[in-house]
């Protein structure tokens, strides 16, 4: 893992370089890595963010297959270059004192690394949310031993109907 340059371990671009950096480490499956000397957040091999922090300020480019349009109409922002802007690329740059708005930049980071990371990670993403309420209300609808049919019906206070026997 590389770290921010000297000169910059101190500024507010270090600050929001380590905040932004911890935010993207927290998706599933997440490394980084540092080809060319800049730092790379990648899931499977692919990169999703770029991240750069140093004494000039703060930099990070990703990829907005959606939101691309709209970012690029951001002050601060401009198509990535070595032609990764045609594949909707977006930089962003902020000055060593600057301040970026943080909720705007995790939800693209959050949109590149669901452009770049394969749909069975993208799902991990969204399984819990919706999974999750449904588990723990059976939990704690639950009681101790039962299973959570036999629990509904034993609250309710009937007993399950017995189906009728087949001729055969």
């Amino acid at each position: 893992m590389s770290a921010p340059s000297t000169s910059a371990q101190g500024s507010a671009a270090a600050k929001y370089d380590r905040v932004l950096q911890q935010f993207a480490l927290g998706f599933p499956e997440a490394i980084e890595e540092a080809p060319w000397g800049h730092r790379a957040l990648k899931v499977r091999g692919k990169t999703f963010l770029f991240l750069v922090a140093d004494s000039e300020g703060l930099s990070l480019s990703v990829k907005l297959p959606e939101s691309g349009p709209q970012a690029l109409m951001a002050p601060f922002s401009e198509p990535t270059g070595y032609g990764l802007g045609k594949s909707g690329w977006v930089t962003a740059r902020f000055g060593s004192n600057e301040t970026p708005p943080l909720d705007d930049l995790r939800q693209w980071i959050r949109e590149s690394y669901r452009a770049m990371a394969p749909k069975r990670l993208v799902k991990q993403l969204d399984a819990p949310a919706v999974a999750e309420p449904a588990r723990a209300k059976a939990r704690q609808n639950a009681l101790p031993g039962a299973r959570p049919k036999q629990a509904a019906r034993k609250r309710a206070g009937t007993r399950a109907k017995a189906s009728p026997k087949r001729k055969a």
